[in-house]
């Protein structure tokens, strides 16, 4: 059987990791720090995934000296509280191991920056089936999710990895239009943090993480 794709991508936040407890306390200490009235609950978690200067910039109408300072002290207190205040959701460890042990080259692509990204992976002890870590840059110049799925796929392709038929594994918008510029098309994660309607456009989707192994690797199903 012809595997229907080549190469994975994995969303983190959302997807790999049920973040949003820590990302949410970080928030709202950092907007209460620089003076910023602090969102509704509904309003933090469409700030879950997206770029997070994109977050200040445009959703909370900073400017970029602001949106500077912000994050400085969302990181310095995301580093040293919020990061690993997260959980793996469950069975997202056996599906990157199947899909590893089959030989599936596997990046991530997150708007979370690569050290923030790399130290939960870490913790969760799956970095042994994650071939390359791509996020966004520290210094947030590559954020874009289109910007990182092709920053991925070109660490994959200089590894060389076959990315001919690439997908992407997610579970916001963002991730959908990311994936979209790149030509790569999208298995939408419904347990994560978007909505339905954020499915639109993608090839197929899956209610628990588990339910991704039939769509990726259909020959081990």
């Amino acid at each position: 059987m012809t595997r229907p794709f080549t190469a994975i991508l994995f969303d983190l936040d959302g997807t790999i990791s049920d973040s949003a407890p820590g990302i949410l306390e970080s928030m709202t200490h950092t907007f209460r720090t620089v003076g910023v009235p602090v969102p509704d609950h509904a309003t933090l978690m469409s700030f879950v995934g997206p770029p997070i200067m994109d977050t200040f910039r445009t959703a909370m109408g900073m400017d970029e000296a602001q949106a500077e300072h912000t994050l400085a002290v969302y990181r310095e207190h995301y580093l040293s509280h919020g990061a690993l205040d997260s959980a793996m959701f469950p069975g997202i460890d056996v599906v990157l191991r199947t899909l590893h042990q089959a030989g599936l080259p596997i990046s991530t692509a997150t708007s979370k920056p690569e050290t923030p990204a790399t130290y939960i992976l870490e913790h969760y002890g799956l970095t042994g089936d994650i071939d390359v870590i791509t996020g966004a840059s520290d210094d947030e110049v590559r954020s874009a999710k289109a910007d990182v799925v092709a920053e991925a796929l070109r660490r994959l392709d200089a590894r060389g990895f076959d990315v001919s038929r690439p997908v992407l594994v997610g579970d916001r918008l963002h991730d959908v239009e990311g994936a979209a510029a790149n030509g790569v098309p999208v298995v939408f994660a419904e347990w994560g943090y978007g909505s339905p309607a954020e499915a639109t456009g993608t090839v197929a989707q899956a209610a628990t993480p588990l339910d991704l192994l039939p769509i990726l690797l259909p020959d081990a199903a």
